[in-house]
């Protein structure tokens, strides 16, 4: 299984991306004077709705570029995902974990994980490795100037989890960690307020 699988057309296209992502990425000049810091304090957790604005593929594979690249506990890079654009299948999602953001989202980002363990130690990384990986998708969303949240816990509840494997057909070694619904938000993004730095940080000079 490829690290990255869209749903497109009613089934499950494997993507080259590599093919391609390198000609985007040579043709692409992106316009945005957003810098690195100022994503990290635009990006907030959006829950309200979306804009009926399909998100380009083209900004779509940039953004699973940056998820992909995110690091991994021994490199097992046992994170992979399902980008889902089919309409079908985004209400069917919506109608599995219905939400304000679900209902609207013209895109979901479906990460999923296999629990791999070093021969040598014994250690697994699965979690560190989506966590990582996530945030890295969650910062290039708002990069391109989309909005997304990051739906964890809405998977965990009820038979939730065993829908979305059956409706996406994911394979017995890999299991759903969460949604992410992205696109074009309708309202203002906000992040949440962060404790004082000096609360959190101690320096040990």
């Amino acid at each position: 299984m490829s690290l990255i699988m869209f749903w497109g057309n009613g089934k499950m296209e494997t993507t080259k991306v590599m093919k391609y992502y390198f000609y985007l990425r040579r043709k692409h000049m992106n316009n945005s004077d957003m810098t690195f810091y100022d994503a990290i304090r635009k990006r907030g957790s959006y829950r309200q709705e979306f804009l009926a604005e399909a998100v380009p593929e083209e900004v779509l594979l940039r953004i699973m570029e940056a998820g992909c690249r995110a690091p991994s506990g021994y490199n097992f890079q046992t994170t992979s995902f399902l980008v889902v654009t089919n309409p079908d299948l985004l209400i069917k999602l919506a109608d599995i974990a219905p939400s304000p953001a679900t209902n609207t989202a013209p895109a979901m980002i479906i990460p999923l994980s296999s629990k791999k363990k070093s021969p040598k130690t014994g250690l697994s990384f699965e979690i560190e490795d989506y966590a990582a990986a996530v945030e890295n998708i969650l910062l290039a969303i708002t990069a391109e100037g989309y909005a997304a949240v990051w739906m964890d816990g809405a998977v965990n509840l009820e038979d939730r989890r065993e829908r979305i494997n059956k409706l996406l057909h994911v394979p017995d070694d890999r299991y759903v960690r969460a949604i992410i619904p992205l696109g074009r938000p309708e309202k203002e993004v906000t992040q949440r307020k962060k404790k004082p730095l000096e609360e959190r940080v101690k320096w040990l000079r």
